[in-house]
């Protein structure tokens, strides 16, 4: 499914969500900029706007995974553009076997992509595996909002705009019924920190953003 919208992807995710994907991201990279890696891990890295910027940080080394082919090589296009082969790295990979030693990153960053691992828990158990001792886990996530107003409207865009939009430009006749879907299912907030605290992570918390459109969690190992 990935693949076969790789193309619009990031066309689609900057047009649906009115720009606000990039202000997330921001905060994520500034969040990220106070623990000084100097090793990232970006678990489902997609097309890479994550890794690009978070390559923002000096002296940053990343190395994104995705299970999809197509989104990677648009990732790669996007990184040889920009001239970072040297700093960003893509390696086809599934999120929850990652080819990786214990205990080798500073950071590991998931943007809009946890909620598609397809067992939740083995995928926040790699990833602390491959997290040195202290070190964090930044996942950035859509969740419900809480204000019925804007709960309301968001709905409605999310089940009745959002498809209908992300079908004409991508073709796709699944992949944007499945957003809705997967973000009503995913276990949003403090379940989410819950979960992450049983998979060995010694804290995590919430930051929900923009009225709990989206949700930041920072877990430490």
């Amino acid at each position: 499914m990935f693949d076969d919208i790789s193309g619009k992807y990031d066309f689609l995710n900057h047009l649906l969500s009115f720009g606000i994907d990039k202000a997330w991201r921001k905060k994520v990279r500034r969040t990220i900029e106070k623990f000084q890696p100097k090793m990232i891990l970006d678990v489902a890295t997609g097309t890479g706007d994550l890794a690009l910027e978070l390559s923002k940080i000096p002296e940053v080394n990343i190395l994104g995974v995705d299970i999809s082919k197509g989104m990677l090589d648009v990732g790669r296009a996007k990184i040889q553009k920009k001239n970072l082969q040297n700093r960003i790295e893509l390696q086809q990979a599934d999120s929850e076997k990652l080819p990786l030693s214990d205990n080798s990153f500073d950071v590991v960053t998931v943007s809009f992509g946890v909620r598609n691992f397809e067992n939740l828990e083995n995928g926040l158990k790699e990833i602390n595996r491959v997290l040195k001792p202290g070190a964090h886990l930044v996942v950035l996530e859509f969740s419900k909002p809480k204000n019925k107003l804007v709960s309301a409207l968001y709905w409605f865009y999310f089940k009745n705009i959002l498809p209908a939009v992300g079908k004409l430009f991508s073709k796709s006749n699944r992949a944007y019924s499945y957003l809705p879907e997967s973000v009503n299912q995913f276990p949003e907030g403090e379940k989410f920190a819950e979960i992450a605290r049983s998979c060995g992570f010694e804290s995590a918390i919430a930051h929900p953003l923009t009225f709990g459109i989206s949700t930041m969690y920072v877990c430490k190992k």
